[in-house]
Parts: C-alpha cells; sequence; structure tokens
C-alpha cells in the first residue's frame, strides 16, 4: 500500500497474497497499525497529496486523482481531518515557511495526524 497508494485498495487480494480471509487480514491489520486498510491508505495518500501541493504545480483536483482519490469530496474531507486545515489552505500555507529547509525536516513537521496519534498525544 506505500508504494502502490494511487492504486484501488483490494483487501481481497491483498488477503490472497497472504493467504487470509479479507476478514482476518482486516482484523489483524487493525491489530498491528491501529487502523483499518483503508485508513491507512488513506493517510499515505494524504502525505502524497501534502508534498504535491507543497510543490504547487497541479490543483487541489488535479492533486486529488493523481493520488488515487476518485472523490474530491472524499478527499477534501480525509484531507481535513488528518491535516487540520483545507487541501486549498493548506497550499496557500505551503507557500511560505517551509522554503529552504531540508526535506527531511519538511516530511517530518508536515506529516499528518492519524486519529490513534491524536488521542493518545492528548488530542492536538
Amino acid at each position: 500500500m506505500d508504494r502502490e497508494y494511487a492504486q484501488p485498495l483490494d483487501v481481497e487480494a491483498l488477503a490472497r497474497g497472504v493467504h487470509m480471509s479479507a476478514g482476518h487480514l482486516s482484523r489483524q491489520f487493525r491489530l498491528a497499525y491501529g487502523e483499518s486498510p483503508y485508513a491507512y491508505l488513506m493517510t499515505r495518500r494524504i502525505e502524497r497529496a501534502m508534498t504535491l501541493l507543497r510543490r504547487g504545480d497541479l490543483s487541489v483536483t488535479e492533486v486529488c486523482f493523481a493520488v488515487g482519490c476518485a472523490s474530491l469530496g472524499t478527499f477534501s474531507t480525509r484531507f481535513t481531518e488528518l491535516v487540520g486545515m483545507t487541501p486549498s489552505e493548506y497550499r496557500r500555507g505551503a507557500e511560505t515557511g517551509l522554503e529552504g529547509l531540508p526535506s527531511l525536516v519538511v516530511k517530518s513537521v508536515t506529516r499528518p495526524i492519524r486519529n490513534r496519534e491524536a488521542t493518545a498525544g492528548g488530542g492536538k
């Protein structure tokens, strides 16, 4: 999922690849990562979208489709949940303040917070 984040999620195919049922894979995935395979994939997509929005050469709609989301509404809702602002607001804010920083620092500072991390961190 990390490499092929733009592809549709096929839990059945993933489960076949590790010789499990889809339900068992989903339960084991949730135990290991604290979220469903779909939520994990959406987090990866939003991370990539953040990078593309900082780059600034694609519209929000183009970024949405580039990361594998089929619905701009779903993309915007999930982006806002994870990042705390809309994709357009993020793009405007990214235009200032991160220039010249090493990419590793930018990635660390801008990483979205998943629901379980926000809860564990005292509701950041």
